[in-house]
């Protein structure tokens, strides 16, 4: 029963994340990188960071949105 309720958590918040990536990604602003060219780990990490900080902002709107939508 336990591994049943961890199982719908996980997917609980992996449809939540896939749910808030559009928002995610527009909040981000990064842009695409140019064909053939990669980037190196130290602008991996920047733009990690950038799209990290974007979702938990994504998160927020969506939550305030629901909570004053019932309110």
């Amino acid at each position: 029963m336990a591994d049943a309720n961890v199982n719908a958590e996980v997917q609980r918040r992996y449809k939540e994340f896939i749910d808030l990536l559009p928002l995610t990604i527009a909040l981000a602003g990064l842009p695409h990188s140019e064909a053939g060219r990669y980037y190196g780990e130290e602008q991996i990490e920047s733009r990690l960071y950038t799209v990290r900080h974007a979702y938990k902002a994504a998160r927020a709107i969506a939550r305030e949105t629901v909570q004053k939508s019932q309110g």
